[in-house]
Formats: structure tokens, C-alpha cells, sequence
């Protein structure tokens, strides 16, 4: 027990050093283990390719890992990019091996384009279902207009669509600190729970991206406009995308104003109604039992999807279960519509976090539901909570106020308040240099 007075024991970095230097290596390892186990228990083809290709490249990232150096963290990367990304998804392009989904939206498309309707109008069997909004067969038509190659399979353009929405969601603003859009990207990538669906043809990847960007353009402010096309554009691929428009809209009203929050919504269900109101009024029939009631279990086939989460489970052993947990996930929206209501979101990281949770309860209470439909809940959720920690666009300023405070307009002292609350710059230091910290303040100089 130390005297009073005497100093305190400096702590030791070394051990601190090794023990951050040794969470990268752990995370690929664990990474590594899981390919194994998937490569070696799925009755999948294309996930047992991804499996052995991962765990090659996870292995030779948690070995670079080992070296404590910026190049050796960006060699792991670049590892488990090849490995898990680019390797599997070049060996599955050019054999031609891919989900189902893969298949289902190339057929739409090649529909689209000679009927008008991704959906058949008389489907028999599993395969012939479309569950997909109209937006989706767009994904489809390269195929359909230049026929088999490696840049018109469908999967190519989820991977292009996803890596480009997530690269404009993490711009970084001047002088921010964090790693680089692309560096942020890379690591999301490498993510084994984002990585598999990358290569083996997930349709999730690009709806979660467009939802990353809406949220993102959301919280820069601007007109609304570009918030809400990107809105628009996620809302006609899938069902999914459609919790996004209440919760990006109350961010845009919390923190750019009403208007800017109309202006959004309109530009949202414009581009929305564009790509799905035609389709479903040449088929109203096709389209009703393609993407209502296939997704809820109720088509004339029902849906493959069966993993064992809470509504299969009622409507598979409870009688009467369907209708409860159609009730349950009407309770569920009913409850993040109330807490929109009572505390909005007034940052993009809560707005995620809002909607990470109301699809997590909506795919746990869905009676046709998969496991990898939580990429969605995990995307929004860890995106926004990494670039906020990293200096990425997490927050949201009202677009209607400059970045500091301008002497002579109404709203300085307003924001002048609140900044000195938080610390970033205070009243008293303005006051104590009258005249060279107005004109630092006018030209946005001011030293912080």
C-alpha cells in the first residue's frame, strides 16, 4: 500500500502494446475458424468454396497481423480481402456456381425486358418466385442485354453497388481524423458476415448500402433531395429498405427542418412509385403473390426460408401462430414508430441504431426468415458506430447554421451557446480578443 503523497506507479505500456498489437491477429483467427467450420459442415457448393478460399486468406492475415506495424495491418487486410473476396468471387464467376438468388434476379431481368414484369405469371416452384420489388431485376439486365460473361452476372454489380454506397457513406470531411473511405471499406469488406454474401451473390449487400448512404446524405444536411432518391432507390429493391424512410426522415426533420424532410419524402416515394407502381399495375395477381404473400408464407408455394427464429417458430408449432406473430411484429413497428415519436434520432449513429433494431425484431418475428437477413441490424449498426469513433460522418449539424459562429447574424449567439457547452470553442475567448477574433471567426479561422 503506497504512502500519502507518493507517487503512483507509471503504467506499464508494454503490456497495453501487446495487448492491443494482439487484437488483430485474434480477430482473423476467429475469422479463420469460422471458414473452416462453414467450408467443412455446409452442404452449399458455392459456401464450401468460400470457406476453403477464406480460411486462406483469414490464415495468411492473422500471421501478417503478428508484425506491430501500419504495414503489417494493411498487408492483413489486403490478405483477407484477396481471400475472402476477390479469390472466391473470380473462381464462382467463372464456373458459373451462385445462390439461388443469383439466378432468380438474372431470370427477372431477362423478364423485365421481354414482358414488362420481373414476375412469372403462374409460378409452380420455389426457384420461380421473385420475393424482389421490381427494382431488383435492374441488377439482371446486363445479362439479359449482353448474355453470359463475368461483368454481367448479377452478383459483380451487388458487389460494385454496395462497395460504391459504402465508400460515399464514409467520406470523410476535412481535416478529419480515422482511417481513409477506402480503408474503412476494405475492413467492412473483410467481414466474414459481408464477405460470404459478396462472393456466393447476397441481395441484402446492396439494399444496406443504399440504406448506409441515405442515412449518411441525411445527416450532411443539403436540400433533402439527394437523401431521398437514395431512399427511393433502396425502397424499390426490397421490402426490407421500407423502415428506412421514417427513421431518415424524423433525422432530417430533427436536424435540417421540416421542409427539408418533405423535400426528401417526396423525392423518395417519386423514385419508389416510378419503378414499382407500373409492374404492379400490369400484374396487381403476379405481384401480390410474388412479393406479399411468398415472403409471409402464405403463396402457393411456401418459402424455403426457415431458419429457427420466434415467428417460424409460432407458426410452425403454435396453432393460430402466424396470426400471432403477424401481431407481434405489428406490435414491434407500432413500438419504433412510438419511440420516433417520443426521442427522434438527432444523430446519424442513433438513427442506425433505431433502425438496426427495428429490422432485427422484424427478421426475428417474420415467419419466413433467414439468419443472413441480420446482416442488415449488423451493417447499419457497427458502420456508423466505427467511422463515429474514427472521425467519419456521424453526426448531424442543421444544415441552415454555418460551422461557426458569424458575428451580426440572429442565429451567432444561439450557436454560440452551444458550442461553448460542448467545449469547442467559448464565448469568454471571443470577448477577450474583440477585434482579430471577429475577423478569425468571419473567415472560419478561429483557434479551437
Amino acid at each position: 500500500m503506497g504512502h500519502l503523497g507518493q507517487a503512483s506507479p507509471p503504467a506499464r505500456p508494454g503490456r497495453r502494446r501487446f495487448s492491443l498489437a494482439r487484437r488483430a491477429p485474434a480477430h482473423w483467427l476467429g475469422c479463420t475458424v469460422f471458414a473452416v467450420i462453414l467450408a467443412m459442415t455446409t452442404g452449399l457448393g458455392p459456401h464450401r468454396v468460400w470457406g476453403a478460399c477464406a480460411a486462406a486468406g483469414y490464415g495468411t492475415a492473422a500471421l501478417l497481423a503478428l508484425r506491430d506495424s501500419r504495414t503489417g495491418k494493411r498487408a492483413a487486410v489486403t490478405a483477407a480481402l484477396l481471400g475472402a473476396v476477390v479469390v472466391p468471387l473470380v473462381v464462382l464467376v467463372v464456373s458459373g456456381a451462385a445462390q439461388s438468388e443469383v439466378g432468380v434476379v438474372e431470370r427477372s431481368g431477362a423478364l423485365l425486358l421481354h414482358t414488362g414484369s420481373p414476375y412469372l405469371p403462374h409460378p409452380a416452384h420455389t426457384v420461380d418466385y421473385n420475393p424482389y420489388l421490381p427494382g431488383m431485376a435492374l441488377f439482371g439486365v446486363p445479362r439479359a442485354l449482353f448474355g453470359d460473361g463475368p461483368l454481367t452476372d448479377a452478383r459483380v454489380w451487388f458487389c460494385l453497388t454496395f462497395l460504391v454506397c459504402m465508400f460515399f457513406a464514409a467520406r470523410r470531411p476535412a481535416g478529419g481524423l480515422g482511417p481513409t473511405p477506402a480503408g474503412a471499406v476494405s475492413l467492412l469488406a473483410a467481414f466474414p458476415a459481408v464477405a460470404l454474401p459478396l462472393a456466393v451473390g447476397g441481395v441484402d449487400l446492396p439494399v444496406v448500402g443504399l440504406m448506409c448512404l441515405s442515412l449518411a446524405l441525411a445527416g450532411r444536411g443539403g436540400s433533402g433531395t439527394a437523401a431521398g432518391v437514395a431512399m427511393g432507390v433502396a425502397a424499390a429493391l426490397k421490402w426490407t429498405a421500407w423502415p428506412l424512410l421514417p427513421v431518415a426522415l424524423v433525422l432530417l426533420a430533427v436536424t435540417a427542418g421540416r421542409r427539408t424532410a418533405l423535400r426528401a419524402a417526396l423525392a423518395a416515394l417519386s423514385v419508389a412509385a416510378t419503378a414499382v407502381v407500373p409492374v404492379a399495375l400490369a400484374d396487381p395477381h403476379a405481384f401480390a403473390e410474388h412479393v406479399v404473400l411468398f415472403p409471409l408464407g402464405a403463396g402457393g408455394v411456401r418459402s424455403p426460408a426457415a431458419s429457427p427464429l420466434p415467428g417460424r417458430l409460432l407458426a410452425v408449432y403454435v396453432p393460430g401462430g402466424a396470426a400471432l406473430a403477424t401481431a407481434a411484429l405489428v406490435a414491434a413497428a407500432l413500438g419504433v414508430t412510438l419511440s420516433l415519436l417520443i426521442r427522434p434520432p438527432r444523430t446519424v449513429r442513433a438513427a442506425a441504431d433505431r433502425l438496426a433494431v427495428g429490422l432485427g425484431l422484424a427478421i426475428c418475428l417474420i415467419p419466413a426468415t433467414r439468419f443472413g437477413y441480420f446482416v442488415l441490424p449488423l451493417v447499419l449498426a457497427g458502420w456508423f458506430r466505427y467511422t463515429s469513433k474514427t472521425g467519419g460522418s456521424s453526426s448531424a449539424r442543421p444544415a441552415n447554421l454555418p460551422p461557426y459562429p458569424v458575428p451580426g447574424r440572429p442565429d451567432s449567439d444561439r450557436l454560440s451557446g452551444g458550442l461553448a457547452a460542448s467545449g469547442d470553442i467559448t464565448l469568454q475567448a471571443i470577448r477577450a480578443q474583440p477585434a482579430a477574433g471577429a475577423r478569425d471567426v468571419q473567415r472560419g479561422t478561429f483557434s479551437t
